[in-house]
C-alpha cells in the first residue's frame, strides 16, 4: 500500500504546483494502480475517469422511475425542455462549486495548511471563503439533503422489490434494506468508489434503456390520454422533480478532492449531463407516450410495465445501484460526523464504520416515517436542492469575487467561453432570482401540497404505500394532486 500512500500525499502537497507536477501525480497513482494489484485496480481511484463515473452515476439513481410520472404532470415538450435547463444551469453551479473549491484550497495551502487526512467538504469552503455563517447555512442545507437524499433510496429500494415479492410488505423490506446499507459505513471515502461508480451507471444505463424498449414494445394503452399539462399544482411538482433530479452534486467536493488532480474536474459534470440525458429523455419520453395519464397514479415506472425477466433484472439492477447511491449520499455524513466526534483522523476501517452506525439509525427512521416515494423527490428538491445546489454556489461566488483585487488574484479565472465577469454575474444572478421563485416558491408550494395530501390519506408510518389491497377490501381514494407507487 506504500506507494498507492505515496500518491495520495503527493497530490495533497502538490495542489498548488504546476501541470507538470499534478502530471505527475495522476502518473504515480495511475501505475500504482496498474501495477501494485488487482485491488488497487478496482479499489483505489482517483483518476478524471473515476471523477466522471461517480458524478453520472450519482446523477441519475432512482429518479429515473419517477421521471415518466413527471412527464405525465409536465407534458412531453415541458418534460423534455426542464431536463435540458436544469440540467445544463445543474452543470453550470457545479462549475462554481468547482471553482470555490480550488480557490479555497489555494489560499490554505498558501497558509501552510495541511489536508493530509482530511476530506475538504462544502461547508469548510463556505467557512474559508465568506465566515462562519455561510458555512452554517451550507452545513444546514447540505446535510439535511443528503439525510433526506439517503431516505429517497431506502424508499425506493422497498418499493422496487416489491414488483419482484410482494411476500412482504413495503415497510418490512425497508427494515431490510436499512440494514444492508448500514454497510456502507465501511466504505472509507470516495478513492473507494472506482468500481462501484463503474457498475452504478452500467445497472441505470440498462434500467433506462430497458425502460425506453418495453414500452415502445409494448405500445400504447387502450383509449391513452395526454393531458398534461392540465394543474398548476402538478406542473410545478413534476418541473420539481426535475430540478431534484439535476441536482446531484452536493458531493461534488468530495469527489473533487478524491482526485489526483481536481483542477481536471471543471467540465466533467457537463459531460456527465450530456450522457445522462441520452438516458432520462428516451426513457421518460417512451413510456410517457404509451401509457399517458396512468402515470399520475403509479409515480415508479416499473409499475405498469408487464412482469418478465427483462424488467426483474432492471429492479435487482436498480436495488443494487440505489446501495451504491446510498452511500453516496451518507458518506458525506460520515464525514461530518466523525468530524464532529474528532474521529475523522482515525486510520481504523472497523472503528470508523462503529462511530458511523449512528448516522444511519434517523435515516433508516425517516423511511419508515415518510414512505411516499415520488412525492418525497419534488419535496426535497424545491425546499433543499434548491438552495444547497443552486442558489448558494451561485451566491458564494459572486461574494467571493466581489471586489477586483479578489478577481484578479482568483486560482481560476473566467472560462475560455465567458467573455467577462460580468457575464458570469448576469447568469448567476439569473439562477438566484429563477430557482428563487420558480423552484422554491412555486415548487414548494405545490410539492408540500402534494406531500400534504398523501399524508392525509395514507397516514404516517405506512405499512404498505399504495400497495394492492387484499381481496374484497377497497384501495385507498386517490387524493386531487397526488402521486401514487
Amino acid at each position: 500500500m506504500y506507494a498507492e500512500k505515496q500518491a495520495e500525499e503527493a497530490i495533497v502537497s502538490n495542489f498548488n504546483g504546476t501541470d507538470r507536477d499534478g502530471e505527475e501525480v495522476e502518473k504515480l497513482g495511475e501505475e500504482d494502480q496498474s501495477i501494485f494489484s488487482v485491488k488497487s485496480l478496482l479499489w483505489h481511484g482517483g483518476s478524471v475517469w473515476d471523477a466522471w463515473f461517480s458524478c453520472a452515476s450519482n446523477q441519475v439513481a432512482q429518479v429515473l422511475l419517477t421521471l415518466p410520472y413527471s412527464f405525465s404532470q409536465l407534458g412531453m415538450v415541458s418534460g423534455i425542455v426542464f431536463q435540458v435547463f436544469y440540467g445544463l444551469v445543474g452543470s453550470w453551479t457545479a462549475y462554481l462549486i468547482s471553482v470555490l473549491y480550488i480557490e479555497y484550497r489555494s489560499r490554505k495551502e498558501k497558509e501552510g495548511v495541511n489536508f493530509k487526512n482530511h476530506v475538504i467538504q462544502w461547508f469548510e469552503v463556505l467557512d474559508g471563503l465568506l465566515g462562519p455563517y455561510w458555512k452554517a447555512a451550507g452545513l444546514a442545507f447540505n446535510c439535511t439533503f443528503l439525510l433526506f437524499g439517503s431516505v429517497i433510496q431506502l424508499i425506493a429500494c422497498a418499493s422496487n422489490i416489491y414488483y419482484i415479492s410482494d411476500h412482504l410488505d413495503k415497510r418490512t423490506w425497508t427494515y431490510i434494506f436499512g440494514a444492508c446499507c448500514a454497510t456502507t459505513v465501511f466504505i472509507p471515502s470516495f478513492h473507494n468508489y472506482r468500481i462501484w461508480s463503474f457498475l452504478g451507471l452500467g445497472m441505470t444505463t440498462y434500467t433506462a434503456w430497458y425502460l425506453t424498449i418495453a414500452a415502445v414494445i409494448h405500445g400504447q394503452v387502450e383509449n391513452v390520454q395526454h393531458t398534461a399539462p392540465a394543474k398548476i399544482v402538478l406542473y410545478f411538482t413534476g418541473a420539481t422533480n426535475i430540478l431534484y433530479t439535476f441536482g446531484g452534486h452536493a458531493v461534488t467536493v468530495e469527489i473533487m478532492h478524491a482526485m489526483w488532480k481536481p483542477q481536471k474536474f471543471k467540465y466533467i459534470y457537463l459531460i456527465a449531463t450530456l450522457y445522462v440525458f441520452t438516458l432520462t429523455i428516451p426513457s421518460a419520453s417512451a413510456v410517457y407516450w404509451a401509457f399517458g395519464d396512468q402515470l399520475l397514479n403509479h409515480s415508479n415506472a416499473f409499475s405498469l410495465l408487464p412482469k418478465d425477466r427483462w424488467r426483474d433484472a432492471a429492479v435487482i439492477l436498480m436495488l443494487i445501484h440505489q446501495f451504491i447511491t446510498f452511500g453516496f449520499a451518507c458518506t458525506p455524513l460520515y464525514f461530518v460526523w466523525e468530524k464532529v466526534i474528532g474521529m475523522h483522523d482515525t486510520k481504523s476501517i472497523c472503528l470508523r464504520a462503529l462511530v458511523r452506525l449512528p448516522v444511519v439509525i434517523p435515516i433508516w427512521f425517516l423511511a419508515i416515517i415518510f414512505p411516499f416515494f415520488g412525492p418525497i423527490n419534488s419535496a426535497v428538491g424545491a425546499l433543499l436542492v434548491s438552495f444547497t445546489v443552486y442558489i448558494i454556489p451561485a451566491l458564494a461566488h459572486m461574494l467571493t469575487y466581489r471586489t477586483t483585487s479578489a478577481r484578479q488574484n482568483a486560482a481560476e479565472k473566467p472560462p475560455s467561453f465567458m467573455p467577462s465577469w460580468t457575464i458570469m454575474y448576469v447568469i448567476n444572478i439569473f439562477i438566484v432570482g429563477w430557482v428563487l421563485v420558480v423552484g422554491f416558491g412555486f415548487g414548494g408550494w405545490a410539492s408540500m401540497s402534494n406531500f400534504i395530501k398523501q399524508v392525509d390519506t395514507f397516514g404516517l408510518f405506512a405499512k404498505c404505500y399504495q400497495c394492492k389491497p387484499p381481496a374484497g377490501q377497497p384501495p385507498h381514494p386517490a387524493p386531487q394532486a397526488t402521486v401514487h407507487n
